[in-house]
């Protein structure tokens, strides 16, 4: 399954399942087929991916300093590519639809 995300005040945002539904369940959202984000929803969300972010990113470096400090490999994660890099385009479009005041939709 594929999450398309919608909106008037910025282009489609296509996500795979894994992907669309962790960024869905970090802002609090269901992560049915279909769903609606409200401008007034936008910067909870925002706050919320940042955090998660920061907590990820956190937690590797954590992980990498112990790997480290006992002699051993560092350990690779999620196949090189960050909850960051992933929530990037989903935050600029959470943040362009705030500005705008227009809702963000899937599956309709």
């Amino acid at each position: 399954m594929l999450y398309k995300f919608k909106s008037k005040a910025a282009g489609d945002l296509i996500m795979l399942e894994p992907n669309g539904r962790r960024v869905l369940e970090i802002i609090g959202k269901d992560a049915g087929p279909k769903g609606i984000i409200l401008p007034e929803e936008m910067a909870a969300a925002t706050a919320a991916l940042d955090a998660a972010i920061a907590r990820e990113e956190a937690e590797q470096q954590a992980a990498i300093d112990e790997a480290k400090a006992k002699g051993q490999v560092p350990p690779r994660f999620d196949g090189g590519v960050s909850l960051r890099q992933r929530a990037v385009p989903f935050l600029d479009m959470l943040k362009r639809c705030s500005a705008a005041k227009a809702e963000i939709v899937w599956g309709v």
